[in-house]
């Protein structure tokens, strides 16, 4: 398990509009203020739980963010219908389709996943599966 990933980012605004979105029906939701950013970064939370934790921020060593050829962020879903939602609303926010909802039988015969890039690159995929958890 893991408590944090975060992400670097070009643009804060851009992306914070787009995870604010992305994340929401997720039941995650942001915790620090676009104006309030501090070295932390920006903060996703589910529910009142402190971790684990989403977070981006303009990376620490003042080098423009770049997506990592290789890299994948995965979210669980408590649905299909959520993976269906969720995918929608970030290709809806500017996401780069990498593929729509469906299942994927190569990983497993109830993986339903879809995937896409977010508008600086970086790879996320939307899944849910059998026990796999969603909090």
């Amino acid at each position: 398990m893991f408590s944090h990933i975060m992400i670097g980012a070009r643009d804060l605004e851009e992306m914070v509009a787009f995870y604010d979105g992305v994340l929401a029906p997720l039941g995650m939701r942001r915790v620090v203020d676009l104006q309030e950013v501090g070295e932390a970064g920006i903060i996703w939370q589910q529910g009142d739980r402190r971790w684990p934790q989403f977070a981006l921020r303009r990376p620490f060593n003042g080098l423009p963010a770049t997506w990592g050829n290789g890299v994948l962020i995965s979210f669980a879903t408590p649905s299909r219908a959520t993976v269906d939602l969720v995918w929608s609303t970030a290709i809806g926010k500017g996401a780069h389709d990498e593929g729509a909802p469906g299942l994927r039988l190569r990983y497993a015969e109830d993986f339903y996943a879809a995937y896409c890039r977010d508008p600086e690159g970086n790879k996320l995929c939307f899944v849910h599966a059998q026990g796999l958890s969603a909090e």
